[in-house]
């Protein structure tokens, strides 16, 4: 069996949905599925199981035996809640449980860590240097909380033979339309320019930056998914690897290629950072991909006008 924890969110169902298309059979579903808004995510994949998420290490010990890889992606992943203790149990905790459960049992594991971890990137963005999550400032509970697992992690004696963590950078795509203000720029934009034209974009709050011009590593979640993939088939090389596009893009460049692919006239309007997020915002990220490249993950990832146009054509316009 091959095991998807977060299964019902965006990028679980996307890569169940993908290991289904290449074949694989024998998938369990783990999660929390008391939340309606997120099953049709599910809808089509062929599941053996689904698994809650609340017994899930229990159900490792009485399946061991079975299990063939675990995708560990279930997490708390709301960069606007301030409840460390909510983050403390679900992304540190019971990440815990299942690394210790997949080192015991011998069952590889890949599991999902964050770019968020990386603070306000004055530290850089390598993922070569394990000294550095020691020296990293995460800039909100929840990339405190990955990096602390990630420490934890390269702390721990016993280790499942295979494992990776993955610092996923700015993922956007099919299947995030529950996440409501957590979803990515790309689904705002296709809405707000549906519903009125146009679309808003957080002005600069840093002289160094021109207002649009704030720079992520925008990553497509089907690339996510052939590398996650990739690492499966492989099983060796264990780390953690950055997972990005490799090149940091605007949001300007973004917000024009959701234009240019929906059809549409460029409408574009400047409005002020929430005070909520405005010191914690991050101005520029972009994953040095050189540590994956150099165990062999050699397929080319998408553009961020090809994966927009993927996205808009194939998904948005068809929901």
């Amino acid at each position: 069996m091959i095991v998807v924890t977060g299964a019902a969110g965006f990028i679980g169902s996307m890569l169940l949905r993908e290991l289904q298309h290449r074949g694989y059979g024998d998938l369990v579903a783990v999660d929390d599925f008391s939340h309606p808004e997120k099953s049709h995510n599910l809808e089509g994949i062929n599941l053996a199981q689904r698994v809650e998420r609340s017994v899930f290490p229990e159900w490792i010990d009485a399946n061991e035996s079975l299990v063939q890889f675990i995708f560990h992606l279930g997490a708390r992943t709301d960069t606007t809640e301030f409840n460390k203790a909510v983050f403390d149990e679900l992304n540190v905790r019971s990440s815990q449980r299942i690394w210790e459960r997949c080192a015991k049992y011998a069952i590889p594991l890949v599991h999902a860590s964050s770019a968020a971890t990386y603070g306000d990137g004055d530290l850089g963005y390598s993922d070569t240097d394990d000294a550095l999550p020691y020296q990293l400032k995460p800039l909100n509970p929840y990339g405190e909380s990955k990096n602390e697992f990630d420490k934890w992690a390269l702390e721990q004696n016993a280790k499942p033979y295979f494992w990776a963590g993955l610092k996923f950078f700015n993922v956007y795509g099919p299947n995030e339309y529950h996440k409501g203000r957590m979803a990515s720029v790309v689904f705002h934009a296709y809405n707000q320019i549906t519903a009125s034209g146009g679309m808003k974009l957080f002005r600069s709050h840093r002289p160094d930056y021109t207002d649009g011009g704030q720079l992520r590593d925008f990553v497509y979640v089907k690339d996510l998914c052939d590398v996650c993939i990739f690492l499966m088939e492989q099983r060796k090389h264990s780390g953690i690897y950055n997972l990005g596009s490799g090149k940091a893009r605007t949001f300007l460049d973004l917000a024009r290629a959701t234009f240019n692919s929906m059809g549409k006239a460029e409408k574009i309007e400047f409005i002020d950072t929430p005070v909520d997020i405005r010191d914690k915002y991050q101005y520029f990220t972009e994953a040095p991909m050189g540590k994956l490249r150099g165990i062999g993950y050699a397929k080319p990832f998408h553009t961020l006008e090809e994966g927009v146009d993927d996205y808009v054509r194939k998904h948005l316009a068809k929901r």
